[in-house]
């Protein structure tokens, strides 16, 4: 049976990837060790999402084994080699935040973890497609720069602007930028993962996402915009907006729908390949229009307060600009869009909050 390989498989993209490619037939091995509730405290553990994929998927086997360990990782590699067909990348420390805190293991995980994993799929199973749960914080905070304008409840980007009308592309510079130090070790594991398929010429696609959601998230106040922003509108706990006026926009992709961007890559695969994956024009909101919208479907007011301390290298506006990706897979479209995603988070927090 082929073997699709996924790292973080506990986690929002890494199990939406479990259960995408189990029902496509594949052998699911699945690589997690809940370092979330390490970064993120015994709310952010992915231990309730395992036990489900273990319970519900019979072809589903789980390591809990940390990407960085060399001894373990190869072990896995040499006791499936060749039947690996496909390898998830989605294990990752994801928070600014967190990162200036602890650099070194922030660092190790994202740069060093990513290394570990491709020099494995690169001796045990070469012909198989490594795929790269990025993020757009390579681009930095080079996004500010653009013309923005105020609007009455989000930024907006200049109507003249080549990128209005559908967002950023993949042209967008990533040095000469303030990363954080999370984006900086995104950046050396994104540039590795185009490495490994240009210089070895492998199958790897690179998938910088937007912000990454769905019902799976086990969102908290550092990680998991959507998901945390609905569970403190279902608990009435307090959320704190940092910044920009709660004005700030981002676009949401549904984990479905990017996990299917990857089974498309995955079908006709490119080497060291660099896609924007985000929700577009088609799914975004502000921070205050994503509190209007909680409210709607909880019916419940929000608790909230605002500081005018924006997070370090923050995006003030941020669209995926998907074109690359739809022009090289027309067949792939979105399933869900932003109401479709809150209120899946809403039915799926209730049976847990």
């Amino acid at each position: 049976m082929d073997i699709a390989l996924i790292t973080g498989s506990a986690g929002l993209i890494g199990a939406e990837s479990v259960r995408f490619f189990h029902e496509k037939g594949f052998q699911v091995v699945g690589i997690d060790n809940d370092m979330r509730k390490e970064f993120f405290g015994e709310e952010a553990s992915t231990e309730w999402q395992k036990n489900q994929l273990l319970k519900t998927l019979p072809n589903y086997k789980h390591h809990s084994v940390d990407i960085r360990n060399e001894v373990e990782i190869q072990k896995i590699f040499d006791g499936y080699n060749e039947d690996i067909k496909v390898i998830i990348h989605t294990a990752a420390q994801p928070s600014h935040d967190w990162a200036a805190k602890d650099p070194f293991k922030d660092f190790s995980v994202n740069a060093n973890g990513t290394l570990v994993l491709l020099e494995n799929f690169r001796k045990y199973c070469p012909r198989a497609v490594f795929i790269f749960t990025s993020t757009n914080k390579v681009y930095g905070d080079s996004p500010n720069e653009l013309p923005l304008v105020e609007l009455e409840n989000r930024w907006e980007i200049n109507e003249s602007h080549p990128y209005f009308q559908f967002g950023i592309d993949e042209n967008l510079r990533i040095d000469r930028t303030k990363h954080s130090l999370f984006g900086a070790s995104k950046v050396a594991a994104d540039v590795l993962v185009q490495e490994y398929g240009l210089y070895f010429n492998l199958k790897t696609g690179i998938f910088r996402g937007g912000c990454l959601t769905g019902p799976g998230h086990s969102g908290t106040a550092l990680h998991g915009f959507l998901a945390y922003l609905m569970k403190c509108a279902i608990t009435g706990s307090h959320y704190t907006i940092f910044g920009y006026k709660g004005k700030q926009v981002r676009d949401n992709i549904h984990s479905y729908d990017l996990v299917n961007m990857f089974y498309h890559f995955y079908r006709n695969p490119r080497s060291g390949e660099v896609y924007n994956a985000g929700g577009s024009r088609h799914s975004n909101c502000s921070m205050l229009e994503a509190i209007k919208i909680c409210e709607e479907i909880t019916g419940k007011k929000m608790n909230f307060s605002y500081n005018n301390d924006n997070r370090i290298g923050d995006h003030i506006w941020y669209i995926s600009d998907v074109r690359k990706f739809k022009n090289h897979y027309p067949d792939w479209n979105y399933k869900y869009n932003l109401e479709d995603i809150l209120s899946q988070i809403h039915s799926a927090l209730l049976t847990r909050v």
